[in-house]
């Protein structure tokens, strides 16, 4: 039977020597130590030897055993490692290949010039806040001075949702909402989307973006109004903009100011942009209505405050010199990336 051990790993190595493929690895694996194997043959017939070789044929048998399946386990690496090799040289990539052209994205005009104007007023002191755009009449026009059959309300085509509850026109009522739940020195600005049943043109959208800005505390005046409009005007536009206040009307500011800047392209001489003006309106604004400090629970007797407002697409098309609204919305991005 030592022999016949002998035989089974001789035979083994030699056919070991062989093979050249994972699948005849395998099959050596059940020839030899499977279930009807020439080694499990053996270990079945030890029953006929004396009680003095047991100890002996088992012993070689196990030795046997440990030397075919290191033998079967350094094939399969050796199967292995080359397989991966093999694998490796299939996907293996040329670095220098230039890739493929990657578009790159960029900011919309819009989203520009809304973070400019933040970091001009955030700089300024004011905080930055968001506001509901699905609003109730309330905060959108009683609450600033625009009570039912106003006539203010005539100027501002509204898209209701229901009587009480509609797409706000302004973020006006987002500075109403404040002035509840804030008590003075209150230092804000709002901007946002806003919505007003306009038709599509050169000048006008149904949905625009407004940026408005607020400031409550004792003592606060037009004069205070005017240096704060002057400081964005010069960091928006330039050291030598210079600002026309002329007097106006608003439901919710008395006094009440429109307020030009002199045209950025001419310096005020007269050019294409400013219509031969020298002169560019921009926003509204003026002292806050006494009605509304009183709406809001803020005494108007110890508080004031001014508030101004202005389309963000008016200043983008100002800023770029874009004579019409609706590229900002068409999505072309031959337009678009010449912001990027």
């Amino acid at each position: 039977m030592k022999e016949k051990l002998q035989s089974i790993k001789t035979a083994l190595e030699k056919e070991l020597s062989e093979i050249s493929t994972s699948e005849k690895l395998e099959e050596l694996r059940v020839k030899y130590l499977g279930k009807k194997g020439e080694l499990t043959g053996v270990l079945r017939s030890m029953g006929s030897l004396s009680a003095e070789e047991r100890p002996v044929i088992g012993q070689l048998a196990n030795v046997v055993r440990a030397d075919i399946e290191a033998a079967l386990a350094e094939k399969k690496q050796a199967f292995d490692a080359k397989a991966q090799e093999m694998k490796l040289e299939r996907e293996k990539l040329d670095v220098t290949v230039p890739s493929n052209a990657q578009l790159r994205g960029g900011r919309h005009p819009i989203s520009l010039v809304r973070r400019e104007l933040e970091e001009i007023f955030i700089g300024m002191g004011f905080d930055v806040v968001d506001g509901p755009e699905i609003e109730t009449d309330y905060y959108n026009f009683e609450a600033l001075n625009t009570p039912e059959n106003h006539p203010a309300r005539d100027v501002q085509d509204t898209f209701y949702i229901t009587k009480n509850i509609l797409l706000r026109t302004q973020t006006s009522p987002v500075q109403a909402r404040v002035m509840e739940s804030r008590k003075p020195p209150i230092r804000i600005i709002s901007p946002g989307r806003v919505y007003r049943s306009d038709a599509v043109d050169a000048t006008h959208s149904p949905m625009f973006h407004q940026f408005e800005g607020l400031y409550v505390d004792k003592g606060v005046t037009m004069g205070d109004l005017k240096g704060t409009l002057d400081m964005f005007a010069k960091k928006m536009f330039g050291e030598n903009t210079r600002t026309r206040f002329r007097p106006h009307h608003f439901p919710f500011t008395e006094p009440s100011a429109e307020v030009d800047v002199s045209c950025f392209a001419c310096g005020g001489k007269g050019c294409r942009l400013c219509k031969g003006e020298g002169w560019i309106e921009i926003l509204g604004c003026g002292m806050v209505h006494p009605n509304v400090l009183t709406n809001c629970n803020i005494d108007p007797d110890v508080y004031t405050g001014y508030a101004f407002g202005f389309g963000i697409e008016r200043i983008v098309m100002c800023r770029y010199g874009i004579d019409d609204m609706r590229y900002l919305y068409e999505n072309d991005l031959r337009f678009l990336s010449q912001f990027n």
